[in-house]
């Protein structure tokens, strides 16, 4: 694969956004790779393709994600299949692979490390990137008017530091420990129901409720360590356990973007189909 013309595109992370970019360029018949950490920390993991890592593979909406290795990734891509690795700097498959587009989608919201190959085109998503000078183009992530717009010189708008919404939909721990869900994902939560416990050490556990009534959009897998105020959870007011298995409409919005970033370019075009 590396010996022919680059047609490949990495998207850096496989959370609920990422995932949501990933699938609009897999169904425009791009063939992606993804690359994760060892222990993904996605909250809304049912639609995550980062939950292969620990599944071995996930289907979000029709569209299968498969963990593999570096050298099953030619026949993750024939099966029409979305390979992921874990590979946290991506430095293994950059170094092995021609990829002409990297889309970094960790939404990190810090400067990004510079990237261990030329690559024609680097998108970046939301704060931290600034186009022109660490990326080709950066994708806005925060809703608003500008929600999904492409940048090609400056910063999108910067990180507020604060959920957007209602605040209280997000579930943080409220202690270091580990993580023991008593929901799952869908289920219907009333104000004040335990959804978690942290367990802090053998004898102390700490509940994690639920702030209204309405359904576990999202929640980290067990037996993950937490740290204190990291968020673990997203509980939705609407109460309607089919938006928790569907792909965001802010998801979308931002592939829609990176998708435009990718056609706009001529050179990029050619390569790709």
């Amino acid at each position: 694969m590396s010996g022919n013309k680059p047609s490949l595109i990495l998207v850096r992370g496989g959370g609920d956004l990422a995932t949501g970019v990933a699938l609009r360029l897999h169904r425009a018949r791009m063939k992606v790779v993804i690359t994760e950490l060892a222990q993904p920390l996605a909250v809304r993991r049912a639609v995550s393709f980062a939950e292969a890592v620990y599944e071995g593979q996930h289907t979000v909406e029709g569209v299968t994600a498969r963990l593999v290795e570096r050298d099953q990734l030619s026949a993750a891509l024939e099966a029409d299949e979305i390979p992921i690795l874990v590979d946290p700097d991506a430095d293994i498959l950059l170094s092995s692979f021609l990829f002409l587009v990297v889309v970094d989608a960790r939404l990190t919201k810090s400067p990004p490390h510079p990237l261990p190959a030329d690559i024609p085109l680097h998108i970046g998503l939301g704060p931290g990137f600034h186009a022109g000078r660490d990326c080709h183009a950066v994708i806005e992530t925060h809703r608003s008017h500008t929600l999904g717009r492409v940048f090609w010189s400056g910063t999108t708008q910067p990180d507020s530091g604060v959920p957007e919404g209602n605040p209280r939909r997000v579930l943080r721990a409220p202690s270091d420990g580990i993580m023991i869900g008593l929901k799952q994902i869908g289920n219907h939560c009333e104000v004040g129901e335990t959804v978690a416990n942290i367990q802090v050490d053998r004898y102390t556990s700490i509940q994690v409720q639920s702030p209204f009534a309405g359904v576990l959009r999202g929640i980290i897998r067990d037996g993950i360590h937490v740290t204190k105020d990291m968020k673990i959870g997203d509980v939705d007011p609407r109460n309607d356990p089919r938006i928790c298995f569907l792909v965001s409409d802010k998801a979308l919005a931002i592939g829609g973007g990176v998708l435009e970033a990718i056609l706009s370019k001529e050179e990029i075009r050619r390569q790709l189909f």
